[in-house]
């Protein structure tokens, strides 16, 4: 049995409609010309035009505010992702100038290593190469 059917009292096979009670048939009659009278009389009711006026100005001014909200927040986030890639900018050009200044002080690290190494070679009065064969000419010169 469809609910439709058990509504208006219809069954499917004839034998079952003998089975509900005849009081229960009524309600149910009578509970469904209710629903279609509400129905009805809602539908021909007329309508005030000034509810209509202004739940249509309500919906419009929620439209616009709700438009208003949309345009700010994307407004605000475009702004957002500007500083956020500005930021980033600026903390790549301190990471670059801090890599610079590492590399300049290295490179002037080695070339003091190589002035000190170029001035102990020039300090000496024989080449490193050359010492032991110094060594032995100033063992005779003092002998």
């Amino acid at each position: 049995m469809t609910v439709q059917g058990r509504i208006t009292g219809e069954t499917e096979q004839p034998a079952e409609r003998e089975v509900l009670d005849p009081v229960l048939q009524q309600t149910l009659r009578d509970f469904r010309a209710s629903v279609h009278a509400w129905s009805e009389a809602v539908y021909q009711s007329p309508r005030n035009v000034h509810e209509v006026v202004v739940h249509r100005t309500w919906r419009l001014a929620a439209g616009w505010a709700l438009a208003l909200v949309l345009l700010g927040g994307a407004a605000s986030g475009g702004l957002y992702e500007r500083h956020h890639q500005q930021e980033l900018a600026r903390i790549a050009a301190a990471q670059a100038a801090q890599q610079q200044r590492e590399l300049a002080a290295q490179h002037a690290r080695e070339e003091e290593d190589l002035l000190a190494k170029v001035d102990s070679d020039v300090a000496r009065e024989v080449p490193s190469a050359m010492e032991p064969l110094a060594s032995l000419m100033t063992d005779d010169v003092t002998k």
